[in-house]
C-alpha cells in the first residue's frame, strides 16, 4: 500500500516529487497500452472554449506603490509625493516615475487603471482576491478556496499548442494563490525560477528545462510504454481523496507525454537563437525571465506569471525602489515593445499588478505601508483599446474619485481577453455551477 505523505501539494502520494513526476524518467512505474493512450488523449479533447490569446501577468507581490509609479502627485509635500520626479511618456498627459523610461516609451500601447480598489490589507487574502476574483479567502487560515485565473484558463482552454504546459509560474509569486484548488493539480502552473520568498502561493511544483527532456536512456517508444501511473493514482483517488486534489492526473500524464515528445517546452528555454542585442536590452534576471515569458507564449503556453521582486517596502523605500524598479522597468517595458514589434501584442495580454497599493504618507521608517483603497494597474495588448488612463484618485492617491475597479472586474478583464465571460461557469467542489468572476465588469473604455 502506498504511503500518503503529509505535504501533498509538493509531493505525490508515493513520495515522487511533482518535478520528478514531470521528468519522464520517473514515469516508469506502470504499464501503458494503446487504450490508455487513447483515453489520455481523449481527456484533453473536451475543452469547452477556444481562444487565440495568451496572458503574461507580471505579479508584484507585496504591493507596489502607486505614488512612486503611475499615479504621482508632484504638487503634494515630500512625505506624500515621495522621492522621485516624473517624466513624460508616449501617452500625452501621462507622466510616470523617472526610474521607468522603458515603460514611458510604450505607454501609448497601454492602459493605466488608477482607480483599482478593495478593502483587504492582508497580503495573502488580498492576493487571493485578485488572483481568483473571489473575496472569501482570509489571511488567518490561508486556505486556497478558489482556483486562480491561470487554473481556469488551463481548465477551460488548455495550452495554445500541445507539448507545453498550459501555465508557467516564474519566481512563484509569494503571496496569494496561483494554483488549481478544487480543479485539481493538473491545472497548477509549472513553476520555475527564484523561490527566495518561499512557495506560499499554492505550494506548486518546481521544474526547469531539465524537466522537459528524455532521461535515463528512455526513447520516445519507451515513454509510450512507461508513462502511466494511472492505476496507482486511480486507486488513491478512490480510497483517500475527497477534495479533488488528484483529479485530472490523467491530464498530467497526457501533458507529460506531449511535453517530452514534442520538445517545444525545452526549446523555449534555449535563448541562444535570440539576437544578442535584444538579450542585452532585456538584461539579466527579471529581464531574461521576461524574454523567456515571451518565448513560452510563442511556444504555446496560455498563461505565464512572472513575479518581479518583493514590493512590501515598509522602510527605506527609495533605496529599495532605486534597486528594483529599473530592473522591473526593463523587464516590462522591453517585453511590451518586443511583443508589439513582433506583431504579438494584439494576442498577448500583459498585466502588471500586486495585491494592493501603499499608504499616501511615507512613514517614520521612510517606507510606505499597506493601502488597499487605491492601486495602479497596467494593461497592454490582449485585444483591448489602449493609450488611456482609466479612473482617478484624489489629491493624495488615497481612494478613487472616478471609475472604481474591483477584484472581480480585474478578473473579468483578463477573462474577456481570453474569450471567456465573467458569467461563464465551472463546477465547484460541491458540483454546483460557479461563475468565473461574479459581478465582474470590464471597463467600457477598454472595449
Amino acid at each position: 500500500m502506498l504511503k500518503i505523505v503529509s505535504d501533498l501539494p509538493s509531493r505525490l502520494c508515493d513520495g515522487v516529487s511533482r518535478r520528478r513526476f514531470m521528468h519522464v524518467g520517473a514515469l516508469g512505474l506502470g504499464g501503458f497500452g494503446l487504450t490508455d493512450l487513447m483515453r489520455l488523449e481523449a481527456s484533453g479533447a473536451s475543452r469547452s472554449h477556444s481562444s487565440k490569446r495568451s496572458v503574461v501577468l507580471i505579479w508584484q507581490h507585496g504591493g507596489p506603490s502607486q505614488l512612486d509609479t503611475f499615479d504621482m502627485k508632484p504638487d503634494q509635500p515630500a512625505e506624500v509625493r515621495g522621492p522621485y520626479e516624473s517624466i513624460e511618456t508616449s501617452l500625452p498627459g501621462l507622466r510616470i516615475c523617472e526610474l521607468m523610461p522603458h515603460h514611458a516609451e510604450v505607454m501609448d500601447k497601454c492602459s493605466i487603471i488608477r482607480s483599482f480598489t478593495h478593502g483587504n490589507g492582508d497580503h495573502w487574502a488580498a492576493a487571493h482576491w485578485l488572483l481568483t476574483g473571489y473575496e472569501g479567502a482570509n489571511g488567518s487560515d490561508r486556505i486556497p478556496r478558489n482556483p486562480s485565473m491561470q487554473a481556469i484558463a488551463s481548465h477551460l482552454l488548455g495550452p495554445k499548442q500541445p507539448g507545453v504546459p498550459s501555465g508557467i509560474n516564474i519566481n512563484d509569486g509569494g503571496f496569494g494563490f496561483h494554483g488549481g484548488a478544487y480543479l485539481g493539480v493538473a491545472h497548477n502552473p509549472f513553476r520555475i525560477g527564484d523561490f527566495s520568498y518561499g512557495n506560499e502561493a499554492g505550494r506548486l511544483p518546481t521544474g526547469s528545462d531539465e524537466s522537459f527532456k528524455l532521461v535515463d536512456g528512455l526513447s520516445a517508444d519507451r515513454v509510450l510504454n512507461r508513462v502511466s501511473l494511472a492505476d496507482q493514482f486511480d486507486r488513491i483517488r478512490r480510497d483517500v481523496d475527497e477534495g479533488n486534489t488528484f483529479d485530472n492526473l490523467d491530464d498530467i500524464n497526457r501533458q507529460a507525454q506531449e511535453v517530452i515528445l514534442s520538445g517545444r517546452a525545452r526549446k523555449a528555454f534555449d535563448l541562444s537563437d535570440e539576437d544578442p542585442k535584444l538579450r542585452e536590452l532585456y538584461g539579466p534576471g527579471w529581464g531574461e525571465q521576461a524574454l523567456l515569458a515571451r518565448r513560452f507564449i510563442q511556444a504555446g503556453v496560455r498563461f505565464v506569471t512572472l513575479n518581479t521582486g518583493y514590493w512590501d517596502d515598509h522602510g527605506g523605500i527609495k533605496a529599495r525602489l532605486d534597486d528594483k524598479l529599473p530592473r522591473h522597468d526593463k523587464a516590462v517595458g522591453v517585453l511590451i515593445k518586443d511583443l508589439a514589434d513582433r506583431g504579438m501584442l494584439e494576442d498577448t495580454l500583459v498585466v502588471t499588478a500586486g495585491e494592493f497599493g501603499r499608504t499616501p504618507v511615507i512613514n517614520k521608517d521612510q517606507g510606505r505601508d499597506h493601502w488597499p483603497q487605491a492601486q495602479s494597474i497596467l494593461i497592454a495588448g490582449g485585444g483591448f483599446q489602449h493609450g488611456q488612463i482609466i479612473g482617478s484618485t484624489n489629491s493624495k492617491a488615497e481612494h478613487p474619485t472616478s471609475r472604481p475597479i474591483k477584484p472581480a472586474d480585474f478578473n473579468a478583464i483578463i477573462y474577456q481577453s481570453l474569450g471567456l465571460k465573467p458569467d461563464d461557469t465551472i463546477n465547484n467542489l460541491a458540483g454546483r455551477p460557479t461563475h468565473l468572476a461574479p459581478d465582474g465588469i470590464v471597463p467600457p473604455e477598454l472595449l
